[in-house]
């Protein structure tokens, strides 16, 4: 029968900072019919669901639903005199970003400002360094913040790590882009498999540019936002193309209690890259998502 069980509910964002948001969340016991609902709750606050029932399981679906981020839903079970404490990340959802703070061209690694300065970007003909960096968009430039961040925390046994490899961008774009390489990154990412940070996958889904042979791609093990890296081989020479991007694999749906049918996007949206980089595996993409 219902007690003094309670539920003790805080909100946060991927910041950890208290988000401005309003949410409606509800509470219901998966066989009993005690239910609670708050229906327009100020998640800055701390949020109490009280004469809670532990009897027959004591297992309740669980559900929030923000304005301006993605939907939760999980299940919690609470035991007799329980006071059981949740902390709720909410992950922005990608149409509700009003804006993002970018680091200053300054603020960039030497090695990607190097990068910049060596590339000729489809699209951004004639732009490199700093210009080329501010004509992306927030999509491209987020997609390639992601993977700088990504492929810097890649590290192999001689202690580079893998965006070192890479000498000039192609192709720049929200979910991946397209480098030329040193070849010596191909031998290290096979290499890195009898350590367990990449595995061969099947690359057929990836096509390589004019000129090029689709070689061979390798993945890493993580549960979710893992790096994808695809070689092209140029026909008659060693020199090799990638095409790197990050999966969402089993994405924020897992890595968070995000609602798996809300997100829609064909492609990863890099705000969920973001999100999954920064909290999971506590990579900083050094951009932050304003709502």
């Amino acid at each position: 029968m219902a007690g003094n069980e309670k539920f003790v509910f805080t909100f946060v964002d991927l910041y950890g900072e208290k988000p401005k948001e309003t949410v409606s969340v509800s509470v219901k016991h998966t066989v009993l019919t005690n239910f609670a609902n708050a229906p327009k709750h100020d998640a800055s606050k701390r949020l109490t669901f009280d004469n809670l029932d532990s009897s027959n399981g004591g297992r309740y679906q669980v559900q929030v639903f923000p304005v301006r981020y993605r939907p939760e839903g999980l299940f919690l079970r609470i035991k007799g005199g329980e006071s059981l404490k949740h902390i709720f990340t909410l992950v922005p959802d990608p149409d509700k970003v009003a804006s993002v703070e970018f680091p200053p061209y300054a603020g960039l690694g030497a090695d990607l400002k190097q990068v910049l300065d060596n590339s000729t970007v489809e699209g951004n003909a004639g732009q490199q360094g700093e210009a080329l960096y501010q004509a992306l968009d927030d999509i491209r430039k987020a997609g390639l913040l992601n993977l700088y961040a990504k492929m810097k925390a890649t590290k192999f046994g001689n202690e580079r790590d893998a965006f070192s490899y890479v000498t000039s961008l192609r192709r720049v774009r929200g979910e991946r882009f397209f480098a030329d390489v040193d070849k010596a990154l191909r031998d290290e990412v096979k290499n890195s498999q009898h350590i367990r940070l990449f595995e061969e996958v099947p690359g057929g889904l990836h096509h390589p540019p004019p000129g090029y042979l689709l070689d061979d791609s390798f993945k890493t093990f993580d549960a979710a936002g893992n790096l994808q890296l695809t070689f092209f081989r140029k026909q008659d020479a060693l020199e090799f193309i990638i095409d790197a991007d990050i999966d969402r694999s089993r994405g924020l749906e897992h890595v968070f209690d995000v609602i798996s049918h809300t997100i829609t996007n064909k492609d990863t949206h890099p705000y969920d890259v973001h999100a999954i980089l920064l909290k999971d595996q506590k990579i900083d993409t050094g951009y932050r998502l304003i709502v």
